[in-house]
């Protein structure tokens, strides 16, 4: 939280990147993610005055575009966060998404997120996939098990029975296992095609080779 005597005019990008980075290990060093001390922050910050969209837009806000994945998702909330702190922005206008968000789109990823499927044996696609949609649709999934069990249903049929059996308790358990699983199939696939192949050229060369000898026979036969 900067100063009280710092003039938010003469704010330079760097100055409000170090404020960020300064609330950000505030709140992983003292306790910052509390729910009191979160509430008693926000009071200090803000009565020094109502917290306007220039003042907002002063601490420089990050965009996200949606295409940064799951780790860019979670340090863009982390860094808004940050500046709602920073520019004094009441609750209730932070939680103004809450109204008009729009539910439909909302709708179309929980559906996404219902037939999500492994395509092929890319499981680590569909962890990425799986995790970004989980981190939104909090009302479609709302606790581990529930994330575990989706998670889970739409892995493919070579390993949904070891993983099932397996019970983990946390998704990353889950996500660990079924990725060293994968890891295990293709090997398995590989050998299994490479000793198809080796049959089957045996076999065209044996049966080319029966084809071709009596041909030799009646050419000798002539001669």
């Amino acid at each position: 939280v900067p100063p009280n005597n710092t003039n938010p005019n003469n704010m330079t990008p760097e100055s409000v990147q170090a404020m960020i980075d300064q609330a950000l290990l505030q709140k992983s060093t003292n306790g910052y993610g509390s729910h009191s001390s979160q509430e008693d922050n926000r009071r200090n910050v803000q009565t020094t005055g109502p917290c306007f969209y220039a003042d907002f837009m002063k601490c420089q806000p990050f965009n996200f575009k949606g295409t940064e994945g799951v780790v860019g998702l979670t340090q863009w909330i982390k860094k808004m966060e940050s500046a709602f702190q920073i520019s004094g922005c009441a609750i209730e206008n932070q939680k103004m998404t809450d109204k008009y968000y729009p539910q439909g789109e909302i709708k179309k990823l929980e559906i996404e997120l219902w037939n999500l499927k492994v395509k092929g044996n890319d499981v680590l696609t569909y962890t990425e996939r799986f995790q970004e949609l989980t981190l939104i649709c909090t009302k479609f999934v709302p606790n581990e098990t529930k994330k575990i069990d989706k998670y889970v249903n739409g892995l493919p049929n070579n390993i949904y029975g070891s993983v099932k059996a397996s019970k983990p308790k946390t998704l990353d358990e889950t996500i660990e296992l079924a990725n060293g699983l994968m890891d295990q199939k293709p090997c398995t696939y590989v050998e299994r095609q490479t000793n198809n192949e080796r049959k089957a050229d045996d076999s065209f060369r044996n049966n080319h080779g029966h084809r071709q000898q009596p041909l030799k026979r009646q050419n000798v036969k002539k001669v």
